[in-house]
């Protein structure tokens, strides 16, 4: 069963999109995912610190 997730407050740092949403318990969440082909690194967190974070210290090793 997939949620329908409506993404907010997207921006992009490198390759790497961070958004937050609401998960289906109605908790705020925040997500971090390359953009890049092939890349895979998507991650979830509970703070948007934690999340800009992953996304300036990712490192694509997709070439």
């Amino acid at each position: 069963m997939s949620a329908n997730r409506r993404f907010r407050r997207v921006v992009r740092i490198g390759l790497v999109q961070v958004a937050t949403y609401y998960d289906g318990r109605g908790r705020e969440k925040h997500t971090a995912a390359c953009t890049a082909p092939r890349c895979g690194f998507s991650t979830h967190y509970d703070s948007r610190a934690a999340a800009e974070l992953a996304a300036r210290t990712h490192r694509c090793r997709v070439r």
